[in-house]
């Protein structure tokens, strides 16, 4: 009875941990972005994810039917953190993507292939309700309930980027990414929502010395998550975002976005440490160029908080 009892512990921080998982995708499906984790526990996570289709990376760019392939790798690192006595996490996310095919601009074909680092992404969470900061020990008899959260997500414009090709890996400009989110769970179900809005910087050395700019893109998201009593968990995910619309040297294009996106998502054990996720999405409805397909992969392995 008490190996049993212990094995149930051990099962409920395993799910919460998974929840960990940061993931860099066009336009984010993450689901259980705001749960509870032991404090200090430390994550690694390697993930690679394809996507062919539409603008993954940048719908807004002035370019019309896109037919691009990406192959994307990642690496990052995530830390939960005790916040004024609620849970937290800081996370990291370096990207490298290879990039290839076509697109139109001003009625012409453009091709482009490219490989290198992507934007890096910097992200502080914050659970400010629901989640208080707990100690491994403490954490085995916790029960998630509802939970309030708040993260701030920026990029960095470090990746790869000519300012004489139209379509680049990075995006030469910095965006910043605050968002609320809220989850609720009832046994196995756990019902989650966030709203989140992208303010992004000009790019002063856009496709030959112009000025991009771009209006905020607001974003909702939705899931619907089921935990098994192996350990297991899968999400139905979906997205919607509008706005973002662009003006080079001060003249706005017509490419104001509302698009939807849905996907899925599946986290497997791999022993008490370590897990796999994987996940896909594609664009229901599209206003521009971003009704891509998406298919994905992530390791994760995590350590120390008394694990």
């Amino acid at each position: 009875m008490v190996v049993q009892l212990t094995s149930v512990k051990c099962l409920l921080v395993f799910l919460l941990l998974a929840a960990c998982v940061p993931q860099a995708r066009a336009q984010d499906i993450e689901p259980r972005a705001y749960s509870n984790a032991p404090v200090g526990v430390n994550f690694l996570i390697a993930g690679y994810a394809a996507t062919r289709g539409g603008l993954a990376f940048d719908p807004s760019l002035p370019v019309t039917n896109p037919d691009l392939r990406t192959s994307n790798a990642l690496l990052a690192y995530a830390r939960v953190l005790d916040l004024w006595g609620k849970s937290g996490k800081f996370d990291v996310i370096l990207p490298y993507t290879e990039l290839s095919g076509s697109a139109d601009y001003q009625g012409q074909p453009v091709e482009r292939e490219a490989n290198g680092l992507a934007d890096p992404r910097f992200r502080l969470s914050w659970n400010f309700y629901g989640a208080p900061a707990l100690g491994l020990k403490e954490f085995r008899s916790y029960e998630q309930d509802l939970i309030l959260g708040a993260s701030l997500q920026v990029s960095a414009p470090a990746g790869q980027y000519d300012a004489s090709r139209l379509v680049n890996i990075g995006s030469h400009r910095w965006w910043f990414k605050p968002e609320l989110g809220v989850s609720k769970s009832q046994g196995p179900w756990t019902l989650e929502l966030a709203q989140a809005a992208t303010f992004y910087t000009d790019n002063r050395d856009f496709y030959g010395g112009h000025t991009r700019s771009q209006g905020p893109l607001y974003s909702t998201q939705a899931h619907v998550v089921y935990g098994f009593s192996s350990g297991v968990w899968a999400s139905l995910d979906a997205t919607w975002f509008a706005g973002g619309r662009s003006a080079i040297d001060g003249v706005l294009s017509n490419d104001l976005q509302q698009n939807w996106r849905l996907g899925g998502t599946l986290a497997l054990p791999l022993g008490a440490l370590d897990s796999i996720k994987l996940y896909a999405s594609r664009g229901v409805a599209s206003r521009t160029g971003n009704d891509f397909d998406l298919l994905g992969i992530a390791w994760q392995h995590r350590w120390g908080g008394g694990l």
